[in-house]
């Protein structure tokens, strides 16, 4: 990327200003070096300098090793800006100015943002469940990103053939644990609520259940028992409908938002939850354990991920070798009031059951 040339004072403060989202001052004083601004607006002053072609001052140059992108899927599902803010963070201890590409319906792609991000010389990127974690897209934009060697990491969806260390939850033992909570609660009748089956995480989640169910009921029929769509509120409630009314007792949801979908299509059945019908979802998302019940979930380790992925991505950037095997980081259940004893059990059904006994 070629650097401009700075325009006037007065105009290169407000331009900055506006893409950093800060004030002249704060600009004029991250400029100058003085003291009094916080971190967070430190960073995007920086970013703005990088993101607008403009030349650091040279007392600030040092301080930033580079920029690596962070592309993630959308901002409305909560997880995502905790992977984001996670990784932003580690990111900048380590020197270097972290640009967020987010992406939403009919905005701009995943391919374009790998443009811009080409386009601005970054230093490496981090996919967080990307087009990588879908089985039916191409992997070529990975493949001629590392053919031009820019170092990436995949979070949340191992693609096979990609030259890239991968940093993923270990979506089996997420299921068991889901599973295993509600089958010790009474229940004998479970539905699992499953994001787009070309997903990876999706493909592992109903894998996983298909063998438990199995197991635990001998029904190897598991269409009846499974409905895959949106990783969205109104996708668990679709779901939720379609389990409960064919008499479900508990449902296992691929995500937060489609538990809260699916806990709304029980109240609009006239179900309670957990009294009549127990929910679990996945992420452990902010905010969760304030809903309405508190949401018992499946929570997603996503500091120690985000550390993991920035310790191999600055690994690679920095000209050493990060391990090619998907690293698997085990999720851990938060039991809150979605879940409780199946209709007709005596309370506490279950309570001392150990996994073995299950």
């Amino acid at each position: 990327m070629t650097r401009t040339t700075l325009p006037p004072v007065r105009t290169r403060l407000t331009d900055l200003a506006e893409q950093a989202g800060v004030s002249t001052a704060t600009v004029s004083r991250v400029l100058n070096g003085k003291h009094g601004v916080s971190v967070q607006a430190r960073q995007a002053v920086l970013a703005a300098l990088d993101v607008l072609g403009y030349e650091r001052p040279e007392k600030l140059r040092m301080r930033s090793a580079g920029l690596v992108g962070l592309v993630v899927p959308e901002l409305s599902n909560p997880v995502f800006p905790a992977f984001a803010q996670v990784i932003e963070t580690m990111l900048t201890d380590r020197g270097y100015t972290p640009l967020l590409c987010t992406q939403s319906p009919g905005g701009t792609t995943e391919d374009q943002y790998v443009d811009l991000l080409l386009d601005r010389g970054v230093d490496g990127i981090v996919f967080v469940s990307g087009l990588h974690a879908d089985t039916t897209a191409s992997k070529d934009r990975y493949h001629r990103l590392r053919g031009r060697g820019v170092p990436l990491v995949l979070v949340n969806g191992f693609a096979e053939g990609v030259d890239a260390p991968a940093v993923s939850t270990d979506d089996t033992a997420a299921m068991d644990q889901a599973f295993r909570h509600l089958w010790s609660l009474g229940h004998r009748s479970i539905g699992l609520a499953v994001g787009p089956t070309r997903f990876v995480p999706s493909q592992r989640k109903l894998a996983a259940f298909a063998a438990l169910l199995e197991r635990h009921t001998g029904d190897a029929d598991v269409d009846r028992h499974v409905v895959s769509t949106l990783f969205t509120v109104e996708g668990g409630h679709a779901a939720g409908s379609q389990l409960f009314r064919t008499g479900h007792t508990a449902v296992v949801c691929g995500s937060d938002m489609m538990a809260l979908g699916a806990v709304r299509a029980a109240r609009a059945l006239g179900l309670a939850v957990p009294d009549d019908v127990s929910v679990v979802g996945f992420d452990d998302s902010p905010l969760i354990a304030f809903t309405d019940p508190p949401l018992t979930t499946v929570r997603q380790p996503v500091a120690a991920m985000g550390h993991a992925a920035v310790s191999a991505l600055v690994a690679e950037i920095r000209g050493t070798s990060a391990p090619r095997a998907e690293l698997l980081f085990h999720p851990e259940l938060v039991v809150r009031a979605s879940t409780g004893s199946a209709p007709g059990e005596a309370a506490g059904v279950g309570v001392h059951a150990t996994p073995a006994s299950i």
